[in-house]
């Protein structure tokens, strides 16, 4: 018996979802960083020779580079299909873990997991979320979402433990070379289970609710290309919203197990885990919540939560003896907060421009999170070596994510005046419209 489309759809969510649990290894970056710390920390042959303050560079310049090749596997994605994309993400993450596993020179790191790594989630994230969406209808949209990148999320739930185990059995260079081999077995075979629907697919389903119309009140969004994206204003609101929100919690992210070290010693990596249940849950929830009340004030609501957060861990942080149990919950909300935007942005995404070149346009607005992460995570560790502590960080992270919740509410107030004048009007038109059809029977009547 022949599987249901919707059968199908759910299988390419648990594909996408599946590479997406392995390609989530970017999170776990804090539990790598610890150890390159050690190895600093305490020399002899063999040892890393970084300088401190750039022992941030690879995870930041993974981050820009993910943000940036995603416009480019958005594209391979939207015209050669995603099973092939994502071997191609696969095929260079592996390649940057193997690399590591031969090297412990800065310029090297940056290479393997800065840039070759880098580019293989670009390609690999970028193959998991589009296909799953077109064999859904639009009011589930936001919940799909929602679910394919939880898998990214969610990543260091496993890789954390399990990096620290590889690495006091033999090494972090050993660990390296595991996860490559493990990460290309894994992203080949679910990449096997990617698929578009047919051509004329319409998807079997409830149409969009009237709080989901509030995305796009108006009519149904047009199909855009990239070149038209990047002309509609909206998109540059959109990409420094992107901008803070991703900046301020990947901050936080690639910091975190160097955080909770003080208090929790070697089990320090369970804040990792923690806080990546917090991400993927916030993923999750907020696709699915903005399918009810609407993109932009779940948006806004999660940025501010996320600012009030940011204030709150200053003092956590500062503290001569900090409690694990508080930087745990704090790294987690903050997780749950930061997990929001890439659920999210892509929903908004196809809200807005469409299906049709939904990979490259969700490509171009990633950028912004590239971007963020790699400005805001450079600028932390610049601020903490000048500093001492985290404090300058997080009150920077707490005014930007303030001004960024503003300006969504004043883009949701200022659409809605809009969208208000521009029904009035199409009423208007109707009523006139209806008047006019209805007078030749009026005169007859007459």
């Amino acid at each position: 018996m022949a599987s249901s489309p919707q059968n199908k759809g759910w299988s390419v969510v648990l594909a996408g979802t599946g590479i997406n649990l392995a390609l989530g290894v970017l999170y776990a970056w804090s539990v790598f960083k610890g150890a390159i710390a050690e190895s600093i920390k305490h020399g002899g042959e063999g040892a890393f020779q970084w300088d401190l303050a750039s022992i941030n560079d690879p995870y930041a310049v993974c981050c820009l580079v993910f943000a940036f090749s995603m416009t480019l596997g958005g594209k391979c994605q939207d015209r050669l299909g995603p099973k092939f994309t994502a071997m191609i993400g696969g095929f260079l993450v592996a390649a940057g873990f193997l690399l590591l596993s031969l090297t412990t020179s800065y310029w090297m790191w940056v290479l393997g997991f800065g840039v070759l790594v880098g580019m293989g989630l670009g390609f690999g994230y970028s193959s998991a979320t589009p296909p799953a969406l077109k064999w859904f209808p639009p009011a589930k949209t936001g919940l799909i979402a929602g679910i394919v990148v939880s898998g990214f999320g969610l990543a260091p739930v496993y890789i954390a433990p399990l990096a620290t185990y590889l690495m006091k059995s033999g090494g972090l260079q050993w660990t390296m070379l595991c996860l490559s081999v493990m990460f290309a077995l894994v992203v080949g075979l679910f990449s096997l289970l990617l698929r578009n629907p047919p051509a004329g697919y319409q998807p079997v389903g409830a149409p969009a609710t009237a709080q989901t119309a509030k995305v796009v009140p108006i009519a149904k969004p047009k199909d855009l290309g990239p070149s038209q994206v990047a002309r509609t204003g909206a998109f540059y609101v959109l990409w420094v919203v992107f901008f803070i929100g991703s900046g301020a919690g990947l901050m936080v992210i690639g910091s975190i197990a160097g955080m909770a070290k003080q208090s929790m010693g070697e089990l320090a990596f369970l804040a990792v885990v923690i806080m990546a249940v917090g991400n993927a849950g916030g993923r999750i929830v907020a696709g699915s919540l903005s399918d009810r009340i609407g993109r932009t004030l779940t948006l806004s609501l999660m940025l501010m939560f996320q600012a009030i957060l940011m204030f709150v861990a200053i003092p956590v942080v500062t503290a001569e003896h900090t409690s694990a149990a508080l930087i745990v919950i704090i790294a987690t909300l903050i997780g749950f907060n930061y997990g929001t935007n890439l659920a999210l942005f892509p929903a908004i995404t196809k809200d807005y421009w469409g299906l049709k070149n939904f990979g490259i346009n969700y490509g171009l607005l990633m950028t912004a999170w590239g971007m963020g992460g790699f400005v805001l995570g450079r600028a932390s560790e610049m601020m903490k070596a000048a500093t001492g502590d985290f404090a300058l960080s997080f009150g920077v992270a707490g005014i930007l994510l303030s001004v960024g919740a503003v300006i969504m509410m004043l883009r949701d107030l200022f659409q809605g005046m809009v969208t208000a004048k521009v029904n009035e009007e199409l009423a208007r038109r109707d009523a006139e419209a209806a008047q006019a059809a209805l007078q030749p029977a009026l005169e007859q009547a007459a």
